[in-house]
């Protein structure tokens, strides 16, 4: 890691002492210029060394200042378990109540306050640490500052450089780092941070320089020996938990973005780890970004790499400014630090502990306003802590090297930035390439479903075993086809925890354009579709010739393409369910009982013309309906083949009990009243007869192989719009 640093970096790579633009930079810390400011200040007191550190920093030039102003953010309460509102105030007591603001017998407010008018603002060069405790609204406040909550719940406002943050722009500049580490299970780091470069970077930049930026900040990140290594999962051993946060944080920063949030990025992390995640963030900073980050409760030597700290308690500012001054800050109020304790712990441990008081913490709240009123000048305010505009600022970095994604001819401002980093049809192929290699190295989930398949089929072909064309063979016809092809829809309900599981890595992506959510749609239906082909070949293989059905190569043929068809269009409509629901389970019942509707209304348990006017509407929707039609034209289409003569007719009624003689006798009966000749070798019903009793006859066999495979491409086009309008998020 301490390589990487020296590393430079023609235009890719990262640099610690690159020339700011109103002057040359310097690679100190805030630390180290506070240290300098109270060396030069030893003999002065301590509000004049206060008032000297807004001045000094006053004056520094910053090239980017992300600002925020009274932002104020407020939810209704859930009104889920409302109705036990005794139990819920006995299982909290009283002394929570009055930390909340909600007296023991009062009526809990309609909407709770998230954030209320906190303020501040983060520097290029910086790290800005969120903390407080669990539900003190530190995510909400990264969400916030992240563009992720919705503009008309958001109050205040945030500005970069004093300009408004217009979203597009944001989303260009910036990244977000998950608190989870959603990532591919079988990709290895490198091949992880190397499909981010590939949607990240824009196609003008070589295949050699993309392969040099992710080996650089494989370097920087501390992930050189696990580099050939894959991420893992429950099932598969693979890298370390710090490891994994580190490869989640260069997935975002694979572009060199300006701006970078993190949520909780130690979280669940031993300390080691944990300080080696916050170092990497130190450096990404030096090298030119704004680093904005919550978390929990951090360490003494954590605590060192932090530049300045905001502590919130019910959505309100406790504390704003630098580490440093926290002993002189909770000095004044009253409680002094003591010596060798760490101060971010006393710190929480105090607003902890006067959040079970009746005041709760509104007098450190209110201290704080005063102190900042009084010891800091404002002087050092936003306009005065950046020298350029945004515009210039945004050039100046693309220029030295930030913000790849964006330098498609080395400078511009920010409205030369595209919006996507790549064409619609490079990011096709990577997410093409992307889900394959993944996929390919899990195939036990293909060879389970294979399995699952063969059995199916091995199971009818044996129960259905080379049946005849006499009234009951055409009713054991009617009934291996029903089955079969509902099967073949509730065998692609393993599509349904694919996208579940990967619906976060896709909202993570997206939600900073790294592609766009066609490309997604569209290379999903291109890597699941050749698993189909072998699966329908397989059933089809196994069940035909076993069965006897009719038509020979020519029907052979379109009971594959038929089943493929089928499989096509379940996939889809599982994969659109995927994008609808969020919940496995919930997802599981959904389909189970949509696809038993679509089996009833497919006209195997009743015919078309016996459905009721008010749910034939049903019959159309339902996606058995064609290939089960489909299927049995392919079987009874041929006029000349019998599947009735003679005293068959009998079978399936009462007369079946009948001595053959004795209905030999009825049948001769019958020609006499007729006038027609029928004997026992006369042809009753032929195939389209068949057909006429199942009303199948408004369709060619044809007319539905093609119905039923746009089924499939228009639940895709639902799954498009269901992620256009389902995964903006935001908060609301």
């Amino acid at each position: 890691m301490e390589e990487a640093e020296d590393i430079g970096r023609d235009g890719l790579l990262f640099n610690d002492h690159r020339a700011a633009v109103g002057g040359a930079r310097t690679s100190r810390t805030l630390g180290q210029l506070l240290k300098q400011v109270g060396e030069a200040s030893a003999a002065a007191g301590d509000d004049q060394q206060v008032l000297e550190m807004g001045e000094l920093m006053g004056r520094r030039p910053f090239p980017f200042v992300l600002a925020f102003s009274e932002l104020t953010y407020s939810v209704k309460n859930s009104k889920a378990f409302a109705f036990l509102p005794r139990l819920r105030r006995r299982q909290t007591g009283s002394a929570v109540a009055g930390a909340s603001g909600v007296e023991a017998g009062e009526v809990e407010p309609r909407e709770k306050t998230l954030l209320d008018s906190v303020s501040g603002e983060a520097r290029e060069g910086e790290i800005l640490a969120v903390l407080g405790a669990s539900g003190s609204g530190k995510s909400t406040l990264i969400d916030a500052l992240a563009n992720r909550i919705a503009k008309d719940s958001l109050k205040g406002s945030v500005t970069l450089n004093g300009e408004p943050l217009d979203s597009k722009l944001l989303k260009a500049i910036s990244a977000y780092v998950m608190q989870d580490d959603l990532l591919y299970s079988m990709l290895t780091v490198e091949e992880t941070l190397m499909f981010a470069a590939e949607f990240r970077l824009p196609r003008t930049l070589s295949k050699s320089k993309k392969k040099s930026r992710v080996q650089v900040l494989i370097d920087q990140l501390g992930l050189r020996l696990a580099a050939k290594t894959i991420i893992g999962d429950e099932g598969h051993r693979g890298v370390s938990g710090g490891e994994r946060r580190r490869v989640s944080i260069g997935i975002d920063i694979i572009h060199d973005p300006i701006i970078l949030f993190l949520d909780e990025p130690t979280s669940g992390l031993d300390s080691t780890s944990a300080f080696m995640v916050v170092k990497v963030l130190q450096r990404i900073a030096r090298s030119g970004s704004v680093v904005i980050l919550s978390i929990h409760q951090p360490s003494y030597r954590i605590l060192g790499l932090l530049d300045r700290l905001l502590f919130l308690s019910g959505g309100q500012t406790v504390f704003s400014g630098s580490p440093d001054a926290l002993p002189l800050f909770f000095s004044e109020f009253g409680r002094p630090i003591p010596e060798n304790e760490n101060r971010t712990e006393f710190a929480l441990d105090l607003i902890r502990e006067l959040d079970f008081t009746p005041g709760g913490t509104k007098p450190l709240v209110d201290f704080h306003r005063s102190w900042q009123s009084t010891k800091i000048r404002p002087a050092a305010a936003s306009k005065q802590c950046y020298s350029v505009s945004l515009k210039d600022a945004i050039s100046a970095s693309i220029s030295r090297g930030k913000l790849v994604s964006g330098a498609s001819d080395g400078v511009g401002g920010s409205s030369s930035m595209p919006r996507f980093a790549n064409p619609f049809w490079v990011e096709m192929a990577v997410l093409t390439k992307r889900a394959y290699t993944n996929s390919r190295r899990s195939p036990e989930l293909f060879g389970i479903r294979l399995g699952a398949v063969l059995v199916t089929g091995f199971i009818l072909a044996t129960i259905f075993w080379q049946l005849d064309d006499s009234p009951k063979g055409v009713q054991e016809r009617l009934g291996f086809f029903a089955i079969a092809m509902s099967t073949m829809f509730y065998t692609c309900a393993d599509a349904l925890p694919v996208f579940l599981h990967e619906r976060y890595i896709f909202m993570r992506e997206t939600a900073h354009n790294a592609y766009r959510r066609s490309s997604y749609v569209l290379s999903k239906a291109v890597v699941g579709f050749p698993p189909l082909i072998l699966l329908s070949i397989a059933f089809a293989a196994t069940t035909f010739f076993a069965v006897g059905l009719a038509g020979g190569t020519q029907g052979f043929l379109f009971f594959f393409l038929i089943i493929l068809a089928s499989f096509w269009a379940g996939s889809g409509f599982v994969t659109f369910l995927s994008g609808v629901v969020s919940h496995v389970m919930i997802g599981f019942t959904v389909v189970v009982a949509i696809l038993a509707y679509f089996l009833l209304f497919s006209g195997f348990f009743i015919n078309r013309d016996r459905i009721p006017h008010y749910w034939l509407w049903f019959h159309y929707l339902s996606l058995v309906k064609y290939p089960y039609e489909g299927v049995l034209q392919n079987e009874f289409d041929d006029p000349m083949k019998c599947f009735v003569r003679g005293v068959q007719m009998f079978d399936n009624t009462p007369l079946a009990a009948l001595p053959a003689a004795v209905k030999v006798n009825v049948l001769e009966a019958m020609s006499r009243s007729l006038g027609v000749s029928l004997t026992n070798q006369t042809c009753i019903t032929t195939g389209t007869g068949v057909l006429r009793q199942q009303a199948v006859t408004d369709l060619s066999k044809w007319a539905c192989l093609w119905v039923t495979l746009a089924w499939g491409f228009f639940f895709r086009v639902l799954f498009y719009f269901s992620l256009l309008l389902g995964s903006k998020n935001k908060r609301r």
